[in-house]
């Protein structure tokens, strides 16, 4: 459950950290004359972060502007914005698009402008690879995770079943934890067509199968892999709710909250929202540990980058990576706590602090610690993915419901949609 906690300590912490930073700074001769502008969605992080404009003008010698648009929008308009006039500093980018920033040369590698005081190592390991594209890094994460097993302490003792480890414990776990006559179901799981939907949480399966997208650089979706991935994913839907093979995270989630479920492995903000009871029926009994294996978590992330374009010299990079490294720092984080933004957190040393603990519980902080070692970089990287992951989502939905029944020849099918996507 969450707690509400003294921030006095931690509010002195921040301020010593920040006097730290504003230090090494001028130290390093910095100074900044040119406002950072910057694209982004909204976020509560960044909404607190505002409040804190006169702490960045006194650390570069400059202030920042946010414009903030919907995801889809942010989006399109950072693609025209990247590729033509470059009138933002600085873009949110999110693992959907880095592979297409990165190759298209819109932002730089972030490493060479990150300050070393600001400790990019401490992002939780998840985040890290999510952020890398081609051996490099190109964000620095404000939002983001993995996958979590999130499950129903009470409903397994009664059951008789011990938590899940393996994948074999799982696909046994599921039916016994069912009692349709009760509306309790074993697990939750997403059946709306996308990329970022059904296909999502099919990948985790795939990948435990021994899946790859490509084999000697040549497509390889229709796999032996893939098959059993499906099969799997079509047979644990026997015991997920009604709506949720129609629904995505909201269902999925929504399911489990509301005490309809026994577990699920899910993104991880979802357990945050578990131990909550403004958002929870099942506070008191939610137990939490990292998705069975061999099942990966599915890394994503959201976080800020820096533009080609609108900083054409090394000092504007500078800036701007100044500002991204103090927006995402150890103490703009720490403020996110004290504000219960638990989605916004992404360092190690914040989850795994004793303030996090007091609000959180242990428990939480040391499974999210555990999942980001398995944390994995699950879909395809490259500019292309939305589009194979959204028609993949359109064929998987309709073997969920049935208006498909041959899995192979739907595998099929999707392998002769990426070839020709290659040819493009």
């Amino acid at each position: 459950m969450i707690k509400t906690f003294g921030l006095a300590s931690g509010l002195a912490l921040t301020c010593l950290l920040s006097t730290s930073h504003l230090t090494m700074a001028f130290a390093q001769g910095l100074t900044c004359t040119q406002p950072i502008k910057v694209l982004a969605q909204p976020r509560d992080g960044l909404t607190l972060l505002e409040t804190y404009q006169d702490e960045f003008k006194a650390l570069s010698g400059t202030t920042f502007q946010i414009d903030y648009l919907n995801e889809n929008d942010r989006r399109a308009k950072s693609r025209a914005d990247a590729s033509t006039v470059g009138n933002y500093n600085v873009y949110y980018v999110d693992e959907a698009n880095v592979a297409l920033f990165a190759s298209s040369d819109w932002i730089v590698p972030l490493a060479d402008y990150f300050p070393a005081e600001y400790d990019y190592a401490d992002f939780d390991p998840g985040r890290q690879k999510v952020a890398t594209y081609d051996g490099k890094v190109w964000f620095a994460p404000l939002t983001g995770g993995g996958d979590l097993m999130v499950y129903r302490k009470d409903l397994l003792e009664a059951a008789g079943v011990a938590p899940p480890t393996t994948l074999e414990e799982l696909l046994a776990a599921v039916p016994a934890l069912t009692d349709t006559d009760a509306g309790i179901y074993g697990i939750a799981l997403r059946g709306a067509r996308g990329s970022g939907a059904n296909v999502w949480r099919w990948m985790p399966y795939f990948k435990a199968n021994g899946g790859e997208w490509f084999v000697d650089g040549k497509p390889a979706f229709n796999s032996d892999a893939a098959v059993k991935a499906t099969e799997t994913y079509l047979e644990l839907f026997k015991y997920s709710p009604p709506g949720t093979q129609t629904g995505s995270w909201d269902e999925s989630v929504g399911s489990f909250l509301s005490g309809q479920v026994a577990l699920l492995v899910e993104s991880t903000p979802l357990s945050g929202m578990a131990v909550d009871p403004n958002n929870s029926l099942v506070v008191e009994n939610v137990g939490f540990l990292p998705p069975p294996a061999p099942l990966p978590g599915g890394g994503y992330g959201h976080g800020l980058a820096i533009a080609t374009k609108a900083n054409a010299d090394e000092t504007a990079k500078q800036c701007a990576g100044l500002f991204i490294a103090w927006a995402t720092s150890k103490e703009q984080e720490q403020r996110r706590l004290e504000a219960y933004q638990f989605g916004e957190l992404n360092r190690t040393s914040v989850i795994t602090s004793q303030m996090f603990s007091d609000i959180y519980g242990p428990a939480l902080g040391q499974a999210l610690a555990d999942t980001g070692k398995v944390t994995a970089v699950n879909f395809w990287q490259d500019a292309r993915w939305p589009d194979l992951g959204d028609r993949w989502g359109i064929i998987l939905e309709e073997l969920i419901n049935g208006t498909r029944t041959d899995v192979k020849a739907s595998l099929d099918e999707l392998e002769a949609y990426a070839n020709e996507l290659l040819t493009q």
